[in-house]
């Protein structure tokens, strides 16, 4: 991808004294940092820059992501005019001169990049007069939220743009972007020699987030405080670097024993119905940096493993906190972890499901590949059917209560419970209502057997007969 080496008509000249996040911004798209899943081989923006034809989009992502340096990339690389305005200060009067000035760059054979920040903050009709010139293409509209375009965006000119997510940055791309600033010294820091210690350099790629302008605002408040050494060298420690942030990096291992040490005693206060203690252990680990989708997964776990069926809910607050999270970004995400934490430490608890599947996984593993009963087996062929694959199923929804007396499990497993439920939360109504399935199913083997024939499936020939009464 061949990018023009000078700004695009509409970027003005960089100020000697512009925040560094402004100075570093990439000048290439073999620069960009994150969002692989947008420019990795094959992927969509990949594939959109390879037809060569200009395209209205609009990026969604938390601040700090890289929305207004990709949209000037993208500008440069369609070789377009390059004009940017903030949906806060501009208008529809701004949209007309724009699309007049457009107008003539057309004839004159160049396009119009108009890029948007904070696009969702225009209202109805200023998005509506984006529609026609779009619609046209007499300007190829960029633009850039931070809230959901589905809510914010009207449905008009939604559909004439396609929608890109851009993620937060992770650790390892915050720390190549912060490397890059150090060490450019056109544009960066390089010329100031400065070095920051590991402790240093982790909390404050920790402390952002996943938002780089956030990580190099930091990095240039610590480097331009730090007091000049030996060779003229500046020095940032973790005390610069927690002034610069403006809080304090929490002791904290994430491949060590602080890691394990709070996650347990995140996992035991939930266990043991501890709302404040979960909220709290929760708290230190987000402010010591720790990934919140890793909380996210643990606590999935923690749903199924010490609540299970005792509260179905459970499970769903977390996806849903997930889903929430993803939307926000931090910081606003995370009280959607504080809610998912409190209710699971509020929640019945039960591991019921988390031992009856261990045990179910150790008869799997020890006992060997039983065979399949006959009468559950799937009968596709007359050969199958032939061999009595099927014969004998007895189809539920054919019979009272929708319970039949027929075995599932192999032979030498008959008999075997694995989900004992506890008298806890709706587990208590799920344990009744299993009493009432396995007294049906007694009665019911009780009686003579009935030829439900040799559908497999539930298909057309299912079995009849009487069944018992739950």
């Amino acid at each position: 991808m061949e990018l023009f080496d000078q700004p695009p008509a509409g970027e003005a000249p960089l100020a000697p004294d512009a925040p560094l996040a402004e100075r570093i911004r990439p000048r290439g798209l073999d620069q960009y940092m994150g969002q692989s899943h947008l420019l990795g081989p094959d992927k969509p923006l990949t594939r959109l820059l390879a037809a060569g034809r200009p395209a209205s989009l609009i990026f969604w992502g938390p601040p700090g992501t890289g929305k207004t340096t990709l949209a000037r990339l993208l500008a440069r690389f369609w070789k377009a005019a390059f004009v940017e305005f903030s949906a806060v200060l501009s208008g529809v009067a701004d949209i007309r001169r724009v699309v007049a000035e457009a107008r003539v760059r057309l004839k004159q054979g160049q396009g119009t990049v108009l890029f948007v920040d904070e696009i969702h903050r225009f209202n109805k009709a200023q998005q509506d007069a984006f529609l026609p010139h779009v619609e046209s293409g007499i300007i190829t509209l960029l633009g850039a939220t931070t809230e959901n375009p589905s809510f914010e965006i009207i449905p008009a000119l939604l559909s004439r743009c396609r929608v890109m997510v851009l993620n937060p940055l992770g650790e390892s791309e915050l720390g190549a972007i912060l490397d890059r600033a150090l060490g450019d010294r056109d544009r960066g820091l390089g010329g100031l020699e400065a070095e920051l210690t590991p402790e240093a350099k982790e909390h404050l790629v920790a402390a952002a987030f996943g938002d780089a302008r956030r990580l190099l605002t930091s990095l240039e408040v610590a480097v331009n405080t730090a007091p000049l050494g030996r060779g003229g060298r500046r020095l940032v420690d973790l005390t610069l670097a927690e002034q610069a942030v403006g809080k304090k990096a929490l002791r904290y291992d994430k491949a060590g024993e602080e890691h394990y040490n709070l996650i347990s005693a995140l996992h035991k206060c939930l266990r043991g119905s501890d709302p404040d203690a979960a909220l709290y252990w929760l708290a230190r680990m987000l402010e010591a940096g720790e990934d919140p989708h890793y909380l996210l997964r643990r606590m999935m776990r923690f749903a199924s493993e010490d609540i299970g069926l005792a509260d179905p809910y459970a499970l769903n607050q977390v996806v849903a906190a997930l889903s929430a999270f993803d939307l926000l970004g931090m910081p606003e995400g995370a009280l959607a972890l504080a809610q998912a934490a409190v209710y699971l430490a509020m929640a019945p608890k039960s591991n019921a499901l988390y031992t009856g599947f261990g045990q179910a996984q150790a008869d799997a593993r020890e006992l060997g590949p039983l065979a399949v009963p006959l009468h559950i087996r799937n009968a596709p062929t007359k050969l199958m059917k032939g061999l009595g694959y099927g014969r004998g199923y007895e189809y539920p929804h054919d019979h009272q209560g929708a319970v039949v007396g027929q075995e599932y499990l192999p032979d030498s497993l008959r008999g075997r419970r694995y989900y004992q439920p506890t008298d806890r939360g709706r587990e208590k109504f799920l344990r009744e209502r299993l009493r009432e399935i396995m007294q049906a199913k007694a009665r019911l083997r009780l009686k003579p057997a009935s030829d439900g024939g040799d559908n497999a499936d539930g298909g057309p020939e299912k079995s009849g007969g009487e069944g018992g009464a739950i």
